[in-house]
C-alpha cells in the first residue's frame, strides 16, 4: 500500500506596495529645488487664512507636525516658510499609472486601490525569500523610473501586508512571514489596524485594550457586548486573520509599455526604432488578449523631465498593428522637436474584448 506524503501547501504570499508621501514626493522629483524642504500639497495657505486642508506633505514637513487633512491654515501657522503647493491631479495621474504599471509587469494577480498603493498576490514566487527578492526589485524599478520611494509590506494576508507596509515608513521593506504574525502585530497600537478610527480606539481602551495584543487576547465575548457583530472582525483582525483575495479591477482601461533610453537622445533613428519595439510590445499585448483600442496615446518624456502627451480617437475599433503604427508615428512626428528625448511611451485607451460575435465577424475573409 503507498503511503501518502503530506505536502506543505504553498505559502499566501501578499505584498502592499505604498508610495511614500505621493503628491509631495512628485513635486519634490519634478523640482529638484525643493529636495531637503518641508513641502505642503494642499488648499492655498492664503498668508494662514486660507480655507481648505493638506493634501500631503514631505517627511520634512511632518517634522513641524504637519499631517494629511490638517487645516491649511493651521500648517502654514506651523511652518510659514514651507512650500505650499496646488495639487496637480493631471501629473499625479501619469506617475500613479506609470508606478501601476512597473507593479503589474511580472505578470502576478494585482489590485490598485489608489492613486498610489496597490497588492499583488505573490504566491507563485514559491517562498518568502523569492517574493522578498521580486519586492526589491520592483522598489528598485520605481525609484529608477519615477524618482520616488515607496515602502512594502510582504505578509500572508492583505490586511498584515497593509500593516507591514507602513512599519518602516519612508523607504521601507518589511517581510512578516506567517510564523511571525502575533509577534509583529502584538506590540502595535490598535490604531495600525486599518478602520479603527479615533473613536473605536477610545472604546477599546475603556476596555484596557490599548495594543493589538490586548484586543487578540481579550474575550470575544466581551468585545461582542460591546461592539456587536462587528466584534467578531476587530477580533480576527487582531488575529491577523483576512481572507480577502487580491481582486483584479474589472475590465482592462489600457494597455501601454514605456521605455527610457540609456542617455537621453535626438537620434530620429533611436527614436524611431524604439518607437516601433514599443508598437510590436502593445500588439502582443492586444492579441493575447483579444483586445479593441480606439484611442492611441504618445508620451514623450524629455531632457529636463518636461513631460508632453498627444492622442488620437479614431472612429472604428481596430486591433491591427498597421494602425497602430500609423497613428503612433503621426503623434511622435507632431511631439518631436529634435530636443533630446530621455523616455518615450504608448498607450492605447478606449478598449473592448472581443465577443464570440466579433470573433465570427473579424474572422470571415473579404
Amino acid at each position: 500500500m503507498t503511503g501518502i506524503i503530506a505536502v506543505n501547501p504553498t505559502p499566501r504570499i501578499i505584498l502592499h506596495a505604498d508610495m511614500d508621501c505621493f503628491y509631495a514626493a512628485v513635486e519634490m522629483h519634478d523640482h529638484p529645488q525643493y529636495a531637503a524642504l518641508p513641502v505642503v500639497v494642499g488648499a492655498d495657505p492664503q498668508g494662514g487664512t486660507g480655507r481648505g486642508v493638506v493634501s500631503t506633505c514631505s517627511y520634512e514637513a511632518r517634522a513641524y507636525g504637519i499631517r494629511s487633512a490638517m487645516p491649511i491654515s493651521h500648517a502654514y501657522r506651523l511652518c510659514p516658510d514651507a512650500i505650499f503647493l496646488r495639487p496637480r491631479m493631471i501629473r499625479y495621474g501619469e506617475v500613479s499609472e506609470e508606478i501601476m504599471t512597473i507593479l503589474s509587469s511580472p505578470g502576478f494577480r494585482f489590485e490598485q486601490v489608489s492613486i498610489d498603493e496597490a497588492f499583488l498576490d505573490l504566491s507563485p514566487a514559491g517562498s518568502f525569500s523569492e517574493a522578498r527578492e521580486l519586492a526589491e526589485e520592483l522598489k528598485r524599478e520605481i525609484r529608477a523610473r519615477c524618482g520616488i520611494t515607496c515602502s512594502l509590506g510582504l505578509a500572508p494576508t492583505k490586511l498584515v501586508a497593509k500593516i507591514a507596509s507602513d512599519f518602516k515608513k519612508p523607504d521601507g521593506l518589511t517581510v512578516v512571514e506567517p510564523a511571525d504574525v502575533p509577534g509583529f502585530l502584538a506590540p502595535l497600537p490598535v490604531r495600525r489596524i486599518p478602520g479603527i478610527g479615533f473613536k473605536t480606539e477610545k472604546e477599546l481602551q475603556v476596555l484596557g485594550i490599548h495594543t493589538i495584543g490586548d484586543l487578540a487576547a481579550y474575550n470575544i465575548q466581551g468585545l461582542l457586548g460591546r461592539f456587536g457583530r462587528s466584534a467578531v472582525g476587530l477580533h480576527e483582525a487582531a488575529l491577523g486573520v483576512d481572507g480577502s483575495e487580491v481582486t483584479e479591477r474589472d475590465g482592462i482601461k489600457s494597455v501601454s509599455k514605456e521605455t527610457t533610453f540609456g542617455q537621453d537622445t535626438g537620434d530620429p533613428d533611436e527614436i524611431i526604432a524604439t518607437m516601433d519595439a514599443l508598437i510590436g510590445e502593445v500588439y502582443r499585448s492586444l492579441t493575447e488578449e483579444k483586445i479593441y483600442f480606439k484611442t492611441i496615446t504618445v508620451r514623450v518624456r524629455f531632457e529636463g523631465f518636461e513631460t508632453k502627451t498627444k492622442a488620437k480617437t479614431i472612429l472604428h475599433y481596430h486591433n491591427d498593428e498597421e494602425t497602430i503604427r500609423g497613428c503612433a508615428h503621426e503623434l511622435l512626428r507632431e511631439l518631436f522637436c529634435g530636443r533630446k528625448i530621455r523616455r518615450l511611451g504608448l498607450r492605447l485607451s478606449g478598449l473592448k474584448r472581443q465577443d464570440a460575435r466579433q470573433q465570427l465577424l473579424f474572422g470571415q475573409d473579404d
